[in-house]
């Protein structure tokens, strides 16, 4: 069942390790097949290096286990609810890549101080409040995908791909596993230059708002025109 899908989420798990995102197992990446209503996403704990396309986990929008012979992620429950919430999103991922994890840690959102950050993401990367205690005590997992979902409810999860857990770490998306997994380098890739900068000049000013949407419309906007015409 969902072999090309189950392909691509394995690859884009693997490309986790390559690109420097997670350490041991701190991380998933999950696919959706909207039609059919089902998610493949990571075993739960198994390591990068040992991971096939059979091993991916097949689970429905209710979380049931459709295939798979692994316990899905401990995330799932996230994944999933940041599925039935963002109806574009087609690949999700969750890493605790160092830098986009110390400004969650410290509960700041990433500020667009330059192009470099322009160019990937329409504005500084949000940071979600803190969960309360009845929340982690309760169903913690799907919990962590509703303070992601009440922090988007002015915000356009396409323009915006990412969102910090505060105190906990980085969530990406795209329109596939592939791409959730770029937009999970991006955002590193902008927490590193941010931090830097701003250890260079803690008054370092925001990138002006009209650099920001040049920047972000000739890459993204209806008349695009960074890269090739496909």
């Amino acid at each position: 069942m969902l072999d090309s899908l189950r392909e691509a989420v394995c690859q884009a798990n693997r490309e986790l390790v390559h690109c420097g995102l997670v350490t041991l197992t701190w991380g998933n990446t999950s696919a959706i097949d909207r039609d059919r209503g089902l998610v493949v996403i990571k075993p739960s704990g198994v390591a990068y290096d040992l991971l096939q396309p059979p091993d991916m986990s097949v689970v429905d929008l209710d979380g049931r286990v459709v295939e798979g012979k692994w316990r899905p992620s401990s995330d799932t429950p996230t994944h999933l609810l940041l599925y039935r919430s963002f109806p574009r999103v087609g690949g999700i991922t969750h890493t605790h890549s160092r830098h986009a994890t110390m400004f969650a840690q410290a509960r700041r959102e990433i500020p667009c101080l330059g192009t470099t950050h322009a160019d990937h993401f329409r504005g500084a990367v949000p940071v979600t409040r803190a969960l309360t205690e009845a929340e982690v005590t309760g169903d913690y997992e799907t919990n962590t995908g509703r303070v992601i979902v009440e922090q988007f409810a002015t915000l356009d999860p396409v323009a915006m791909p990412a969102v910090l857990v505060a105190g906990h770490g980085p969530f990406t998306w795209g329109t596939d596993a592939g791409e959730s997994v770029r937009n999970a380098v991006a955002l590193e890739a902008v927490a590193e230059i941010a931090l830097g900068t701003r250890l260079i000049d803690p008054a370092a000013p925001g990138l002006e708002p009209f650099v920001l949407d040049k920047h972000y419309q000739r890459k993204h906007g209806p008349a695009a025109y960074y890269g090739q015409k496909k």
